[in-house]
């Protein structure tokens, strides 16, 4: 059964707390607050050996009764059965009202790298589950709605294009404009054609559209999984046997993968479109020799980068949506911080691979197209 008693600001429960002591414990707590004056409470749990379902309904009420009289409460050294159940049971957030005891540097640095081994675990999960059902989707359609894969190209890449296509032009505007100023004092604004071009095939194409997903379509990935999640969507998909990887990742990995490209692409020609705007009316380049220098300056290689780029950016939005999707906890708030945790792991990643694979194309050996 448990025990109250009294030290200070401080009151220790002992025992168990079960459904058994549960209204004489809450008629000394009770007594307790009658008598106390102060703003903030200490709740010792150190010696509590049990709780149930019916002592998480306890505390919660002490929890409530507690803030109508304006005291705050700290739940302290609570064992880690005991949190367990509170997280499990209770409804006044209690969990995050409690404190373990203080833990040594050795079992801080021990739960940090285990808990960072688990998330790369479940990251790896992910992405193997993910390319191995978008694999199987392609020969077997079983467990993949009919029709999503054009409805999310739609929705992914489609709706994405009047974006992607005002900033391209936009970029490729402004760094006609700005290169413009250093060359024409040399005689050499007709070489604005080769440094656009080159540089929109290269790398602002890409890293630009890359940047637009996952800020547009990568949060909107992570905000609907974590949506089923909270929901409980997915555990309803499991329930029917479906896969929630295959049945909602997938169409969005396929999506993804197609549309990227193609508007990579567009958005290669649109910058260096409005670079040609820039050269026609700024520099007094025609449009036939600003079109013939551009792509003179080009070679098939600088085209090839920008897709492969693309395509490596995609795969990395869509996987790290999904990911911060399926890890939500807590309900709206919680859907909120995993949309924008994907969108800053998103754009940190994508530049982080268009650095890699900058050093790989043009400093690596063999890799020649």
């Amino acid at each position: 059964m448990a025990r109250l008693r009294h030290s200070d600001d401080v009151i220790f429960i002992e025992g168990e707390i079960i459904i058994d002591s549960v209204s004489r414990l809450l008629s000394s707590l009770e007594g307790a607050f009658s008598h106390y004056r102060r703003s903030e409470l200490t709740i010792d749990l150190s010696e509590v050996t049990r709780v149930d379902s019916a002592g998480v309904a306890l505390l919660d009420e002490v929890l409530e009764r507690a803030q109508a009289k304006n005291i705050s409460i700290q739940f302290v050294n609570v064992p880690e059965t005991v949190a367990n159940t509170l997280v499990a049971f209770s409804t006044k957030g209690l969990d995050e009202r409690t404190s373990t005891a203080s833990l040594s540097i050795f079992e801080k640095i021990g739960g940090t790298s285990y808990q960072i081994v688990r998330d790369l675990l479940d990251l790896l999960v992910l992405v193997a589950n993910t390319i191995y059902f978008a694999a199987v989707g392609l020969v077997r359609r079983s467990g993949i709605r009919r029709g999503e894969f054009i409805n999310q190209s739609i929705q992914i890449g489609m709706n994405a294009f009047p974006i992607v296509a005002l900033i391209a032009f936009l970029i490729g505007f402004i760094l006609a404009l700005q290169s413009a100023a250093q060359l024409r004092q040399f005689g050499a604004s007709l070489f604005v054609a080769d440094l656009v071009a080159i540089s929109m095939t290269r790398e602002m194409g890409p890293i630009m559209t890359a940047i637009v997903f996952a800020g547009r379509s990568g949060s909107s990935i992570a905000s609907e999984i974590a949506t089923m999640m909270v929901t409980e969507e997915t555990d309803a998909l499991k329930s029917m046997a479906l896969n929630p990887v295959r049945y909602v990742v997938v169409p969005k990995f396929y999506a993804i993968t197609l549309t990227m490209p193609l508007l990579t692409i567009l958005s290669m020609l649109i910058g260096i479109f409005g670079a040609m705007v820039i050269g026609y009316t700024y520099l007094n380049i025609g449009i036939i020799p600003f079109y013939q220098q551009a792509v003179g300056a080009l070679i098939i290689k600088d085209i090839i980068t920008g897709l492969i780029k693309s395509i490596i950016f995609a795969w990395i939005i869509v996987i790290t949506g999904a990911y911060y999707g399926f890890r939500v906890k807590g309900g709206a708030e919680g859907v909120g911080k995993a949309t924008t945790a994907a969108v800053v792991a998103s754009v940190f990643l994508v530049i982080l691979a268009d650095s890699a694979l900058g050093l790989l194309f043009y400093f690596g050996r063999g890799v020649n197209f």
